[in-house]
């Protein structure tokens, strides 16, 4: 069932579809409709009116009266065309492994309903309106997450979906709203019948980048929170330090101008501002700081031409993947106006598996900057006067502080750091017959980018605990309270509410951990990272601050 009904619809019309429109379909369940516009439709309909002709013409064309792939020499007469359609989707049934998560199926879904509609791909209309219908009444596929290279797209998740679409047999299973269950019950209870795929339907179903397209935009969603929550982790880890904010000045960023590090600088700037813990300098002033260098280190002095490139990265990732979204991307591309048809490789996924995998490196880079932070943190010689491992209560002698979660960063960093090692690259030049010898692999990238995702979360999870920690204790050290609410910056105050009221309200008489036996560590990270995971209220305390 639809879980948040007030969102409003979301209407495809094969153009402008953003990540946060699919990402409001895939994890919230927004309506979708189909546009009105009649110019819209008249191409649908008109490309698939195409295909019926060239079927009676006898006209040679790729996939609808020829083999599949490097088969394509064989000649399949007019009688066994709607055969080889529907044949194409049992063949393709091959998936392995875990079930997709339900998000990225919806925005596939939605990502090929909108492909469809721009016109060039030779299908009925229903075939978009069984897409829409399924998404509005939560049926959701139950997709393999092993089975695509991304060649001529994602032919075996898509054939798996498009199997369940029309009921091709009750091997093809759903989800539906909750329950499992096979696709003909699924469509008997939306009082659908099945479908019978007619020429050039099939292979417009399977061919295309809309599974690994809408993990990638699913997970974009999710990375451009991770990002706001790892500035505002730095933003807390700043103040606890005692950091200058020099380093953040607009005149130094615009004499190196890269638009992420001029970004990074400004949020920096804002997260820090009104703060009566880190050091105000941006009139030029350098105070001693006794046996501490003049200059902060490298990891809070750099932190914009550190993260500058990675917020580049993001941007031009989500650019490509939008555009991805907007895209005709099967083979053969119809052009019904002009009254041809052109064998083409839109369907590979390249552009998808370059960006993912530079976003699992981008996000390896961002882990290992914030592990530099926490190390900072712990460390008396560097922290400024903060107990060893941001221990709690230091009268208590057999107390080790945050010792454990420190380990438990440091195991998850060098994963983050693995993860972002290039899969594009990797492909086998031997598939299918030696027809598909390029191959993207952007679906395993895609697939790969969310297990970072995951990985992130938990981390940061782990590091906003330091935080909090760490201006507690700054707090007291200061002002003799462990509340530092009136110390922090007011955009770092309602990050650390949001954390605080997950685990523990603030008291002014006790850190949030105190002594080492009064709290399960491994329980506040999973209820952290529980409530990051789904958009609670730590990600929104910071992303209605920080716009990325």
């Amino acid at each position: 069932m639809r879980k948040t009904a007030a969102i409003h619809d979301i209407v495809l019309s094969g153009q402008g579809l953003t990540i946060n429109e699919v990402a409001a379909v895939a994890k919230h369940e927004a309506p979708v409709a189909i546009t009105g516009d009649p110019q819209v439709l008249e191409l649908v309909r008109e490309s698939s009116a195409f295909v019926q002709r060239a079927v009676k013409t006898g006209e040679k064309i790729y996939g609808i009266n020829t083999g599949f792939g490097a088969m394509a020499n064989i000649t399949i007469p007019e009688a066994e065309l709607v055969a080889l359609q529907n044949n194409l989707i049992r063949f393709l049934k091959a998936g392995a492994g875990d079930y997709l998560p339900k998000e990225e199926v919806r925005a596939a879904m939605l990502l090929r309903a909108n492909s469809h509609l721009r016109g060039y791909s030779g299908i009925r209309p229903e075939l978009i309106e069984r897409i829409v219908a399924f998404l509005n009444n939560g049926v959701t596929p139950l997709v393999r997450e092993l089975g695509s290279i991304g060649a001529s797209g994602d032919l075996v998740p898509l054939a798996t979906i498009a199997g369940a679409l029309i009921g091709a047999d009750p091997s093809f299973v759903v989800d539906f709203q909750g329950q499992k269950t096979d696709c003909l019950t699924a469509l008997a209870k939306l009082s659908l019948a099945p479908l019978t795929l007619q020429p050039k339907e099939g292979l417009a179903m399977v061919n295309g980048t809309s599974v690994m397209t809408g993990t990638a935009a699913v997970c974009l969603h999710e990375i451009r929170t991770l990002l706001a929550l790892g500035l505002g982790f730095h933003a807390l880890a700043f103040q606890a330090l005692k950091a200058t904010n020099q380093g953040f000045h607009p005149l130094i960023h615009t004499l190196k101008p890269h638009p992420g590090q001029i970004l990074c600088a400004d949020l920096m700037l804002r997260l820090l501002a009104g703060s009566k813990m880190s050091r105000n300098e941006l009139d030029g002033r350098h105070t001693p700081r006794g046996t501490q260098p003049l200059q902060d280190r490298y990891s809070l002095r750099c932190l914009p031409q550190y993260l500058g490139p990675v917020l580049d990265g993001f941007h031009a990732a989500v650019s490509a993947a939008e555009i991805e979204m907007n895209s005709v991307n099967d083979n053969p591309i119809i052009d019904a106006e002009n009254r041809v048809s052109y064998h083409n490789g839109n369907f590979l996924g390249q552009y998808v598996a370059v960006w993912m995998d530079h976003m699992r490196y981008y996000l390896g880079l961002l882990a290992k900057h914030i592990d530099t932070q926490i190390a900072l943190l712990v460390s008396p010689e560097f922290n400024g006067g903060l107990p060893p491992s941001l221990v709690g209560n230091s009268d208590r002698t057999v107390n080790m502080g945050l010792k454990g979660l420190q380990i438990c960063g440091n195991s998850i960093m060098p994963l983050l750091s693995f993860y972002g090692n290039s899969i594009a690259d990797l492909y086998p030049t031997h598939a299918e017959q030696f027809n598909q010898n390029i191959n993207s692999q952007g679906f395993n990238s895609a697939v790969l980018t969310r297990k970072s995702v995951r990985l992130l979360n938990s981390y940061l999870a782990v590091a906003l605990l330091f935080g909090v920690q760490a201006v507690e204790l700054r707090a007291f050290a200061d002002t003799g309270s462990y509340d530092p609410r009136n110390a922090l910056s007011p955009l770092s105050v309602p990050l650390y509410e949001a954390v605080r009221a997950e685990l523990a309200p603030p008291d002014p008489a006790r850190p949030l951990i105190r002594n080492d036996d009064e709290q399960p560590l491994d329980l506040y990270i999973q209820t952290i990272a529980t409530n990051i995971a789904s958009e609670g209220s730590i990600p929104r305390a910071i992303t209605e601050a920080v716009s990325i």
